[in-house]
């Protein structure tokens, strides 16, 4: 006997609560093995694969790609062991843990639908079979209910629709309880819809459309009770921006829709202070030539200069702690973290996205590049986790790449600060008291008021400055 198991949205961990479909990986009808990955998903903080725990014949899908499904909502439906004997008996998709009982001929000639919502075909006796909710005709066959279970043992089918000729007093032509569901959220008396299924089932797109139909009609109604008003007023978003003719409208989701909400937060919480400094990059230019130019043995693999500021940071924070910290505003406390969680700033195409080197504070330079290098990968591919893009302690913003020279970052919260760095660029330089041509970059940092005051946060820029500037006073504290 098949079983139909519904698999529903996993919680994906770090507090996420939904997730955007971005492309399903099998199709209704399609064979899955266990833990198969059978949709990709797009939450607040990475792209992610999620597998299926159940093997066996895909019977429906829930939401098209780019629909927003929240945690604990159904994803598809996974019929599970073949059908055997005549037991009479069939799953169906709506059913998340056993099969329904499928009606006896004798039900089925006197129209009573199943208690699965089937429906009979105007007293025939036939049953209809099909691939899935919203199968389309062509995928469907009718069959006597007496050779169900060899039909369905044909097929990788468990959907069994018992259809019924509408009566205006009887039971309403509708099998998938998502499509009951829709219309009550929405209102829609299924009673006055005709359905555009075989003999008169109600689909979901009937629904969908009187929903559409019946949004149309409110507007129409709401512009008709402005238009006195509109004459004399120009039209107006409801955030109250005018809506230009041809305006285009991105919904803040996914990624963006993250990064939206954690910028405006910190923007709104955080009472930051920005302070910089221009400093002599050509030694530590030099310095990085020198060790990328090594050879033999012991010449490791090319380091860059985002990984060289990563070190001179996590050095610069174990002189200065009060910047590796963050505020419990409940408890009104300032809490200093014990290691050093080195985020940086990654561009992508799905947006900006901050991964996160744990335990920056006991690496090198080497091994930072190197994770440096394996994160920005999986950021670009979209492969990052959620575990991957938080619990940063201190985030490193190279905007230098974009060609500028210099910027005041928000703090990425609920961290205390932030360093921006420029590009590195020749300028006119006084050195030992000549003029000079010199690689000079900008350095900023955006910090916390509330955790330290000037001083503290002049006190890090300035040990960061004189680093870049003498690479030897690194060496020092190494």
């Amino acid at each position: 006997m098949a079983q139909v198991l519904e698999f529903k949205l996993p919680d994906l961990g770090e507090g996420l609560t939904e997730a955007e479909i971005v492309r399903w990986l099998v199709e209704v009808g399609d064979v899955v093995a266990i833990d198969q990955p059978v949709v990709e998903v797009e939450t607040a903080k990475a792209m992610v694969e999620v597998p299926c725990p159940y093997g066996g014949v895909v019977t429906a899908r829930f939401g098209e790609e780019g629909t927003e499904l929240p945690v604990g909502a159904p994803l598809l439906t996974v019929a599970v062991g073949a059908p055997e004997g005549a037991s009479g008996s069939a799953a169906s998709p709506s059913s998340s843990s056993s099969p329904s009982p499928s009606p006896s001929p004798s039900s089925s000639s006197s129209g009573k639908g199943s208690g699965s919502g089937a429906e009979s075909s105007g007293g025939s006796g036939n049953v209809l079979v099909g691939y899935g909710t919203g199968a389309p005709a062509a995928r469907r066959r009718r069959i006597r209910p007496d050779r169900l279970d060899r039909a369905v043992a044909e097929v990788p089918v468990v959907e069994v629709l018992v259809a019924e000729a509408p009566v205006s007093d009887g039971p309403v032509p509708v099998v998938s309880p998502l499509v009951r569901r829709l219309a009550r959220q929405h209102d829609i008396d299924l009673r006055r819809l005709a359905g555009s299924g075989p003999d008169g089932l109600i689909l979901r797109a009937d629904v969908d459309r009187a929903i559409r139909t019946a949004e149309e009609t409110a507007a129409a109604t709401a512009r008709a009770a402005r238009a006195p008003m509109q004459a004399q007023v120009p039209a107006a978003a409801p955030n109250g921006v005018a809506a230009a003719a041809g305006a285009e409208r991105i919904p803040l989701r996914g990624v963006r829709g993250a990064v939206a909400d954690k910028l405006s937060r910190s923007r709104t919480e955080i009472p930051d202070a920005t302070c910089w400094v221009d400093a002599d990059a050509t030694e530590l230019m030099a310095v990085r030539a020198a060790m990328n130019a090594a050879t033999g043995p012991s010449a490791g693999p090319k380091v860059s200069v985002l990984a060289l500021l990563a070190r001179i940071c996590t050095a610069a924070l174990a002189r200065f702690p009060e910047l590796n910290a963050t505020v419990d505003t409940e408890a009104r406390e300032i809490v200093r973290l014990p290691g050093v969680h080195l985020g940086f700033a990654a561009q992508t195409e799905r947006g900006l996205v901050v991964p996160v080197v744990r335990d920056a504070h006991t690496r090198n330079a080497e091994s930072i590049g190197a994770e440096i290098a394996r994160l920005t990968e999986l950021a670009r591919t979209g492969k990052l986790s959620p575990a991957q893009l938080t619990g940063g302690t201190f985030t490193l913003n190279n905007y230098g790449v974009f060609g500028v020279d210099g910027s005041t970052p928000i703090i990425n919260h609920p961290e205390a600060a932030m360093l921006g760095v420029g590009r590195i660029m020749p300028k006119p330089w006084v050195h030992q008291g000549e003029l000079a041509v010199r690689q000079v970059v900008q350095l900023s940092l955006t910090f916390d008021h509330r955790v330290c005051d000037g001083g503290t946060a002049g006190g890090f820029l300035r040990y960061v400055a004189d680093c870049v500037e003498q690479p030897t006073v690194l060496l020092r504290t190494l």
